[in-house]
């Protein structure tokens, strides 16, 4: 079998701040926010994260769904291309309110931060000397 695409579904508790966050950091929207939903794409390969009320995401997995500002789920990781560029990620986090749980650090060869957006999921930036962007 091979995927022809992967993204991820991840929950909002209020659509219009996470859309309001990832608009501010610059990401591009994958169509309209709704009252049900928001997307945007990630990175030069457009890697697609969809945000859905509770209800909407319950309803479509037929369960119940974690809490990530009580736990963790998964950490997204985008790349920067150089350790100005992550400082430059973390200033600007900082200044939208994102709730940073790791700050600046050496991180063996390379160099990283991690946030939380404001429905807790978690991400980190990280610049890694001789990675492929």
């Amino acid at each position: 079998m091979d995927a022809k695409m992967i993204w991820a579904n991840l929950v909002s508790t209020d659509l219009d701040k996470t859309a309001k966050f990832y608009t501010d950091l610059g990401f591009k929207a994958n169509g309209n926010c709704t009252d049900e939903s928001a997307s945007f794409f990630f990175g030069k390969d457009n890697f697609v994260i969809n945000f859905f009320t509770k209800q909407r995401l319950e309803n479509k997995v037929n369960g119940n769904l974690t809490n990530p500002k009580n736990g963790n789920e998964i950490i997204f990781s985008l790349s920067a291309e150089s350790k100005e560029e992550v400082d430059k990620w973390f200033e600007k986090i900082k200044a939208l309110g994102g709730m940073i749980f790791c700050e600046p650090q050496n991180y063996e060869k390379g160099y990283t931060f991690g946030f939380a957006d404001p429905d807790g999921h978690k991400f980190n930036v990280l610049y890694w000397p001789g990675m492929q962007l």
